[in-house]
C-alpha cells in the first residue's frame, strides 16, 4: 500500500515530475476488499494526454466482474456489516476516509493530472479538497437526518423511515473523476448501501486508488468496489443487472437516455442522471463590474479546459456593451493559455484524449462554416510535446440555430450571442434542450430576481459564476437530467421511504 508520497507539496514542475517518476500506479479492479485483474484477463492502456506516454495497464472488466461485484456487494449488505451500523459509526469511517484523501493529496492530484490532463494546481487545490470536503460534509450530516411521524389518530403511530436501497452502481465521468465519485459514493455509503463504482475508462486511476483508502479507513470488504472498464461492457452489465437496486450516473445526455432504457429492460432499478449542459451566462449592461464579469466568463469556459458540464459556453451579452465585453473576454483569456499540466503556473491543461480533441477541433470548423466570427483562439497548439492542447476559443455573432450554440462541445469554445431586452435574454437562454446552470450579471435586483426565476436551470448564480457549496443540491432541468447531488437532498436518491404503522389496543 502506498504511503503519502510527500510530506510537503511540490512547488515546481521539476518537483512534480520527480514525484510522478516514483509514483506506483495501480490498474486492477477492487473487488470484495482486494485488488484483482479482470476475470477475462483483458486490459486497456491508460495514456497521458500530456505527452502521449503510456501510464499503466488497466483491468478491462465485463459481465463476469460485474456479477462478482454485485454478489460481494449484496452479501455485505445482507450481512449488515455496513448497512446495519449506526449512522454515527458509518460517519466515523467516512471521516477517516476524508482524512486519508487529504493525507494522500499529492499522490491523488498527480493521478488526476497524469490521467486526464488537468493542471496540477487545480487538481491539488480544487479537486482533492473538494473530494475530501464532499465526503466529510456528507458524513457529518448523516446522523442528523431524522425520520418522521405521520399526523395519525390518537390510537395509531405512523413512523416514516429512510431505508438504504441495497446495491448502488455509480457510473462517473472523466472530467472530475474524484469529485464526481465523491458526490455519488459519499451519500450512498453514508445511508448504508453497498456501492460499485465504475470510473470512466479515460481516467480510472484516482478511483482505483480511492478504493484502497476507503478500505484503510474501515469500509468493509464488499461495501465498496471499483470496476474499471468500458461503458458498453461493464457499464452496460451493471445497468442491466437484476440485483442492482439503484443506478446513478454523470455524463452525456445520450448515455443517460440509454441507461434509462436498460433500467426499464431489467428490474426497474432507480435511476438518477446528471447529464449535459449548454449553460447561458447572461451579462446586462448594468453589470456591477464588467471586468470581473469578463474574468469569470473566461474562467467559466476555460477552467478544466472547458471540459465541465456547467461550462458557461453560451455568453449572452446586451448588445449595447457587446463589442467592449468581447474585447474584455479576449483580454481575460490571456491568463488561460495552455501549458504543461505539471507546471504549477499552468491554468489550462491538456484535452483528455485524441477523440475529444478531434471533437473540439471539428466544432471550431463547424462554427466557422456556420458564419460565426472567430475572434480568439481556434488552433491546436504544442503538438511537438506529444500532448493534446487547444487554445480557448471565442466566436462572436452566434445565434441559437448554430450547432456551436445548441450542442454540447465539452471544450473551451465560447459562443457570444447578443440581446436587447431581459425577455429576449430569457428566451434565448431557455431555447435549449439542456437546463443545468445559468448566471445573471446585473446591478438591478428586480432584473436579477425576474430573470433568475424565469430561467429553466437547476443552478442560477447572480453576479458570479459556478458558486455554492455542499449545502445546496446540484442538478438540472430538462435533458440535463433528474439527479440531485450534494446537500441532504442527495440522501433521497439512495434511500426508500418506509411507513410503519402501529395501532394501539
Amino acid at each position: 500500500m502506498n504511503q503519502p508520497v510527500s510530506s510537503s507539496t511540490p512547488t515546481s514542475q521539476a518537483e512534480w515530475q520527480a514525484l510522478a517518476t516514483n509514483l506506483t500506479l495501480e490498474g486492477r479492479a477492487y473487488l470484495n476488499g482486494a485488488y484483482q485483474w479482470a476475470a477475462n484477463g483483458e486490459t486497456f492502456t491508460s495514456v497521458s494526454p500530456i505527452d502521449g506516454r503510456e501510464l499503466a495497464s488497466i483491468a478491462s472488466c465485463d459481465q463476469s466482474d460485474a456479477d462478482q461485484a454485485v454478489r460481494a456487494a449484496r452479501a455485505a449488505f445482507e450481512a449488515g456489516i455496513w448497512s446495519q451500523l449506526a449512522p454515527a459509526k458509518r460517519k466515523a469511517v467516512l471521516l477517516r476516509f476524508a482524512d486519508l484523501i487529504e493525507a494522500h493529496g499529492d499522490e491523488l492530484a498527480l493521478l488526476e493530472t497524469l490521467d486526464m490532463g488537468k493542471p496540477i494546481n487545480h487538481a491539488r487545490n480544487v479537486d482533492v479538497p473538494a473530494t475530501a470536503r464532499a465526503i466529510r460534509w456528507t458524513a457529518e450530516a448523516i446522523d442528523k437526518v431524522y425520520g418522521e411521524l405521520a399526523p395519525t389518530p390518537h390510537n395509531q403511530i405512523g413512523m416514516i423511515s429512510r431505508e438504504p436501497m441495497g446495491v448502488v452502481a455509480a457510473i462517473v465521468p472523466w472530467n472530475f473523476p474524484m469529485i464526481m465519485a465523491a458526490w455519488k459514493i459519499a451519500p450512498a455509503l453514508a445511508t448504508g448501501n453497498s456501492v460499485i463504482l465504475k470510473p470512466s475508462e479515460k481516467s480510472p486511476l484516482s478511483a482505483i486508488r480511492l478504493a484502497a483508502l476507503a478500505g484503510e479507513a474501515g469500509v468493509p470488504a464488499g461495501a465498496f468496489n471499483v470496476l474499471p472498464g468500458y461503458g458498453h461492457t461493464v457499464g452496460k452489465a451493471l445497468a442491466l443487472h437484476m440485483d442492482v437496486d439503484c443506478l446513478v450516473f454523470t455524463g452525456s445526455t445520450n448515455v443517460a437516455k440509454q441507461l434509462m432504457i436498460y433500467a426499464g429492460q431489467s428490474n426497474m432499478k432507480r435511476v438518477w442522471l446528471e447529464a449535459g449542459g449548454k449553460s447561458p451566462n447572461i451579462v446586462f449592461a448594468d453589470a456591477p463590474d464588467l471586468k470581473k464579469a469578463a474574468a469569470e466568463a473566461a474562467s467559466a469556459i476555460a477552467f478544466n479546459q472547458g471540459e465541465v458540464c456547467t461550462a458557461g459556453s453560451r455568453l449572452l451579452v446586451e448588445n449595447s456593451i457587446r463589442a467592449e465585453f468581447v474585447r474584455l473576454i479576449c483580454e481575460a483569456l490571456k491568463t488561460w493559455r495552455p501549458g504543461h499540466p505539471l507546471d504549477p503556473a499552468t491554468t489550462c491543461g491538456a484535452i483528455v484524449d485524441q477523440a475529444q480533441l478531434d471533437r473540439i477541433i471539428d466544432y471550431i470548423g463547424i462554427g466557422q462554416s456556420e458564419g460565426a466570427r472567430l475572434v480568439e483562439g481556434g488552433q491546436r497548439i504544442l503538438e511537438n510535446t506529444g500532448g493534446l492542447f487547444v487554445q480557448p476559443t471565442v466566436f462572436d455573432g452566434v445565434n441559437n440555430q448554430m450547432r456551436i450554440a445548441s450542442e454540447e462541445i465539452f471544450g473551451p469554445v465560447l459562443s457570444v450571442i447578443g440581446f436587447d431586452t431581459a425577455d429576449e435574454a430569457v428566451a434565448i437562454a431557455n431555447d435549449s434542450i439542456y437546463g443545468l446552470a445559468a448566471a445573471v450579471w446585473t446591478s438591478n435586483i428586480n432584473t436579477a430576481h425576474k430573470v433568475a426565476k424565469a430561467l429553466r436551470a437547476g443552478s442560477v448564480w447572480i453576479n458570479h459564476y459556478d458558486g455554492g457549496d455542499m449545502t445546496a443540491p446540484f442538478g438540472g432541468f430538462k435533458q440535463s437530467g433528474n439527479g440531485r447531488d450534494k446537500s441532504v437532498h442527495a440522501f433521497d436518491k439512495y434511500t426508500e421511504l418506509k411507513a410503519t404503522w402501529l395501532v394501539l389496543e
